[in-house]
């Protein structure tokens, strides 16, 4: 008798997934940005925004919360927003979750757009909250993260714009039709 492979095709095949949605969220947040020129901060509006909300809508919470936290966290590393990763990491990795919960809620895996438009804006404030907090101990000041809000509104309305009509296309694929 055989021993079962301590790995299964499936573990194997969420880890591929997991690194790949890791990827995709560094190289759309890398790659594809719009440095803002109204918030101190310099805010960007970038497509990692709408590829995590991708892969919340397609993957799920876990590989939501690891592609976000991960992905968004590399990009501050290697771009020189070194101080505000770990608040990143909180932030995206929160945001993905959420997300991906309320997308996966029930019956539902991903596939219905209402729900998934919902999650998404029901992530925003909470990915507002954390970077204001972040910027008042940076700054030493509660008033100066106001200026961010705006950009980060941005940032979170062209995720949904993006996200929702290809979430829609992609889920009508036989691979997304056929996943879990």
């Amino acid at each position: 008798m055989q021993k079962a492979a301590p790995y299964s095709s499936t573990r194997t095949r969420q880890l591929v997934i997991t690194a790949m949605s890791i990827a995709l969220v560094l190289v759309a947040t890398l790659f594809i940005n719009i440095k803002l020129p109204i918030a101190s901060s310099g805010g960007l509006v970038h497509m990692g925004t709408a590829m995590l909300f991708l892969i919340a809508i397609l993957f799920g919470p876990r590989t939501a919360l690891i592609a976000g936290a991960i992905g968004m966290g590399l990009f501050d590393l290697i771009s020189g927003w070194t101080l505000w990763a770990p608040f990143t990491i909180v932030a995206r990795g929160l945001q993905g979750y959420i997300v991906g919960r309320i997308a996966w809620s029930s019956r539902y895996k991903g596939d219905n757009p209402g729900l998934n438009i919902f999650a998404m804006i029901v992530s925003a404030p909470v990915m507002l909250a954390v970077y204001y907090v972040c910027e008042g101990i940076l700054y030493s000041n509660w008033v100066a993260p106001v200026a961010s809000i705006p950009g980060n509104i941005t940032q979170n309305v062209v995720g949904i714009l993006v996200a929702i009509p290809v979430g829609i296309a992609l889920k009508k694929t036989r691979f997304f039709r056929n996943f879990r």
